[in-house]
């Protein structure tokens, strides 16, 4: 670890790549990938499905190894490079620094609501038992879902089961944000509303980065990048 200053980036990804071994070979998912996440932006990934989203997300999360290259976290006057970490300190990091929402959702089905949201607290050991559940309903109600805390995930529409993994991703307050098509299976409406939600987290000093497919939301985004075939296109803003 070296010393570094707040006027880093958040993250920098240094000539990232990521091979895949097929029956028919090597499949190049990611090729020479260089792109440094501002802290405070809300930046979008668009391309269409095969592109290379999901495996761009997962090289600076650190849920994936890369081929080559070095994704670089500056962090707590502190730059660490994310994939020389061992699994445990690895998970510990990524638990308390970075909150992930996926498209899918991923609530376990026999935990409430509140207990869905409480989870990451409780595994991370930052908050006293009492202290997780006061903080898990207090989310709850900031995504509009205090009354349904201790329901199942079955018993709520799919708009509210994103909202309570939005409640869920911001239970250890990490200061980003990744998201992987948050509103992909959801209607215009609610994917609307998710968006706003995202928008205000962004406002309170939240780094964002959304993955989607959608071309529209362009305009919405602090920032974008389009990646096509495993290569960066273009890149783009609103001043």
């Amino acid at each position: 670890m070296t010393t570094s200053t707040q006027t880093f980036p958040l993250i920098q990804l240094r000539d990232v790549v990521k091979n895949y071994q097929s029956e028919a070979g090597v499949f190049p998912a990611l090729k020479t990938i260089n792109l440094s996440i501002e802290r405070g932006e809300f930046l979008g990934i668009i391309g269409k499905s095969g592109a290379g989203k999901s495996t761009l997300l997962n090289m600076f999360t650190g849920v994936d190894e890369l081929t080559s290259g070095e994704v670089i976290v500056h962090s707590s006057g502190e730059s660490v490079s994310l994939h020389n970490l061992n699994e445990n300190d690895l998970a510990l990091w990524r638990g308390r620094t970075m909150g992930v929402i996926y498209q899918s959702f991923q609530l376990l089905p026999m935990l409430t609501l509140v207990q869905n949201v409480m989870m990451p607290m409780d595994m991370s050991g930052l908050y006293h038992p009492r202290k997780s559940r006061e903080r898990a309903l207090e989310l709850l109600d900031m995504v509009e879902l205090i009354e349904h805390a201790h329901k199942l995930p079955a018993y709520i529409s799919g708009g509210q089961q994103q909202r309570v993994a939005i409640a869920r991703a911001l239970a250890n307050d990490p200061p980003m944000i990744v998201a992987d098509e948050p509103t992909g299976s959801l209607d215009s409406v609610t994917a609307d509303h998710i968006f706003q939600l995202f928008e205000r987290l962004v406002q309170s000093g939240r780094t964002i980065v959304m993955v989607t497919h959608d071309k529209g939301l362009m305009p919405r985004f602090s920032r974008h990048i389009e990646i096509v075939d495993g290569e960066l296109l273009s890149e783009g803003g609103i001043q």
